[in-house]
Protein backbone atom coordinates (compact mmCIF):
# COMPACT_ATOMS: atom_id res chain seq x y z
CA UNK A 1 0.00 0.00 0.00
CA UNK A 2 1.34 3.50 -0.80
CA UNK A 3 2.90 4.92 2.36
CA UNK A 4 0.75 8.25 1.99
CA UNK A 5 -2.51 6.70 1.93
CA UNK A 6 -1.39 4.36 4.56
CA UNK A 7 -0.72 7.73 6.91
CA UNK A 8 -3.91 8.74 6.42
CA UNK A 9 -5.90 6.19 7.06
CA UNK A 10 -3.79 5.74 9.95
CA UNK A 11 -5.02 9.57 10.78
CA UNK A 12 -8.24 8.63 9.99
CA UNK A 13 -8.56 5.64 12.06
CA UNK A 14 -6.83 6.89 14.72
CA UNK A 15 -9.50 9.75 15.58
CA UNK A 16 -12.43 7.69 14.73
CA UNK A 17 -11.69 4.38 16.79
CA UNK A 18 -10.30 7.05 19.99
CA UNK A 19 -13.35 9.14 19.25
CA UNK A 20 -15.69 6.20 19.63
CA UNK A 21 -13.50 4.66 22.88
CA UNK A 22 -14.18 8.44 24.40
CA UNK A 23 -18.37 9.06 23.18
CA UNK A 24 -18.85 5.19 24.84
CA UNK A 25 -17.21 6.01 27.83
CA UNK A 26 -18.89 9.20 28.25
CA UNK A 27 -22.16 7.54 27.88
CA UNK A 28 -21.46 4.58 29.83
CA UNK A 29 -20.60 7.47 32.59
CA UNK A 30 -23.53 8.74 32.67
CA UNK A 31 -25.37 5.65 32.83
CA UNK A 32 -23.66 4.34 35.64
CA UNK A 33 -23.20 7.83 37.55
CA UNK A 34 -26.27 9.99 36.53
CA UNK A 35 -25.75 13.44 37.09
CA UNK A 36 -28.88 14.32 38.98
CA UNK A 37 -30.95 17.10 37.05
CA UNK A 38 -28.99 16.26 33.91
CA UNK A 39 -30.44 14.36 30.95
CA UNK A 40 -27.70 14.42 28.19
CA UNK A 41 -30.56 14.00 25.48
CA UNK A 42 -32.17 17.10 26.15
CA UNK A 43 -30.73 20.26 24.69
CA UNK A 44 -32.07 22.38 27.60
CA UNK A 45 -30.37 20.15 30.17
CA UNK A 46 -27.06 19.82 27.88
CA UNK A 47 -27.20 23.68 27.57
CA UNK A 48 -27.26 24.18 31.41
CA UNK A 49 -24.25 21.54 31.97
CA UNK A 50 -21.73 23.74 32.94
CA UNK A 51 -23.74 25.24 36.21
CA UNK A 52 -23.99 21.94 37.08
CA UNK A 53 -20.60 20.20 36.81
CA UNK A 54 -19.37 23.35 39.20
CA UNK A 55 -21.22 21.38 41.62
CA UNK A 56 -20.78 18.20 41.28
CA UNK A 57 -18.71 15.82 43.39
CA UNK A 58 -15.41 13.77 42.40
CA UNK A 59 -17.15 10.34 41.24
CA UNK A 60 -19.20 12.44 38.39
CA UNK A 61 -15.53 13.59 36.95
CA UNK A 62 -14.25 9.84 36.69
CA UNK A 63 -15.78 8.66 33.50
CA UNK A 64 -14.97 12.34 31.53
CA UNK A 65 -11.50 11.47 32.71
CA UNK A 66 -11.33 7.78 31.38
CA UNK A 67 -13.00 9.07 28.44
CA UNK A 68 -10.80 11.88 27.67
CA UNK A 69 -7.51 9.53 28.56
CA UNK A 70 -8.53 6.38 26.88
CA UNK A 71 -10.05 7.40 23.78
CA UNK A 72 -6.66 9.16 23.32
CA UNK A 73 -4.44 6.07 23.93
CA UNK A 74 -6.78 3.85 21.96
CA UNK A 75 -6.65 6.15 18.84
CA UNK A 76 -2.94 7.03 19.09
CA UNK A 77 -2.48 3.01 19.74
CA UNK A 78 -4.14 2.73 16.22
CA UNK A 79 -2.54 5.87 14.91
CA UNK A 80 0.60 4.66 15.37
CA UNK A 81 0.22 0.90 14.94
CA UNK A 82 -1.23 1.42 11.24
CA UNK A 83 1.59 4.36 9.94
CA UNK A 84 4.07 3.55 8.23
CA UNK A 85 6.76 5.79 9.12
CA UNK A 86 7.90 8.29 12.06
CA UNK A 87 4.60 6.46 13.89
CA UNK A 88 4.76 8.08 17.40
CA UNK A 89 4.83 11.58 15.53
CA UNK A 90 1.43 9.84 14.28
CA UNK A 91 0.12 9.14 17.95
CA UNK A 92 1.38 12.55 19.37
CA UNK A 93 -0.57 14.05 16.51
CA UNK A 94 -3.70 12.36 17.55
CA UNK A 95 -2.80 13.74 20.97
CA UNK A 96 -2.42 17.17 19.40
CA UNK A 97 -6.07 17.08 18.36
CA UNK A 98 -8.03 15.29 21.06
CA UNK A 99 -6.16 18.24 23.37
CA UNK A 100 -7.39 21.02 21.21
CA UNK A 101 -10.96 18.71 21.65
CA UNK A 102 -9.94 18.79 25.18
CA UNK A 103 -9.15 22.36 25.93
CA UNK A 104 -12.58 23.32 24.12
CA UNK A 105 -14.70 20.82 26.09
CA UNK A 106 -13.00 22.28 29.36
CA UNK A 107 -13.54 25.59 28.21
CA UNK A 108 -16.82 25.37 27.19
CA UNK A 109 -18.29 23.14 30.04
CA UNK A 110 -15.91 25.42 33.08
CA UNK A 111 -15.94 22.88 35.44
CA UNK A 112 -13.43 23.03 39.02
CA UNK A 113 -9.81 23.90 38.57
CA UNK A 114 -8.24 20.87 39.35
CA UNK A 115 -10.27 18.58 37.08
CA UNK A 116 -9.05 21.15 34.00
CA UNK A 117 -5.20 20.61 35.23
CA UNK A 118 -5.64 17.11 35.37
CA UNK A 119 -7.22 16.62 32.48
CA UNK A 120 -5.28 18.88 30.24
CA UNK A 121 -1.93 17.92 31.82
CA UNK A 122 -2.45 14.01 32.15
CA UNK A 123 -4.75 12.90 29.72
CA UNK A 124 -3.87 13.81 26.51
CA UNK A 125 0.00 14.05 25.32
CA UNK A 126 1.05 11.12 28.11
CA UNK A 127 -1.80 9.05 26.90
CA UNK A 128 -0.97 9.50 23.28
CA UNK A 129 2.97 8.49 24.07
CA UNK A 130 1.97 5.43 26.08
CA UNK A 131 -0.19 4.73 23.19
CA UNK A 132 2.55 5.38 20.50
CA UNK A 133 5.19 3.02 22.80
CA UNK A 134 2.39 0.27 23.13
CA UNK A 135 2.28 0.72 19.71
CA UNK A 136 6.10 0.82 18.90
CA UNK A 137 6.52 -2.66 21.18
CA UNK A 138 3.96 -4.19 18.65
CA UNK A 139 5.50 -3.27 15.50
CA UNK A 140 8.03 -5.68 13.60
CA UNK A 141 10.33 -2.42 12.76
CA UNK A 142 13.11 -1.33 14.49
CA UNK A 143 12.06 2.57 15.91
CA UNK A 144 14.84 3.43 18.64
CA UNK A 145 14.21 6.93 18.03
CA UNK A 146 11.07 7.58 16.10
CA UNK A 147 11.25 11.51 16.41
CA UNK A 148 14.60 11.41 14.74
CA UNK A 149 15.87 11.86 11.08
CA UNK A 150 19.32 12.20 11.41
CA UNK A 151 21.97 10.04 13.00
CA UNK A 152 23.81 11.67 15.88
CA UNK A 153 27.15 11.18 15.26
Amino acid sequence: MNPILRNIIALILGLAVGMVVNMSLVNMGYSLTPIPGFDPNDPESMANLSEVYKNLDFKFYVFPFLAHALGTLVGAFVAALTAAKHKMKFAIAIGCFFLLGGIMVNYMICGPIWFIALDIIVAYMPMAWIGGEIALRFSKEDHNNDFSDEVIA
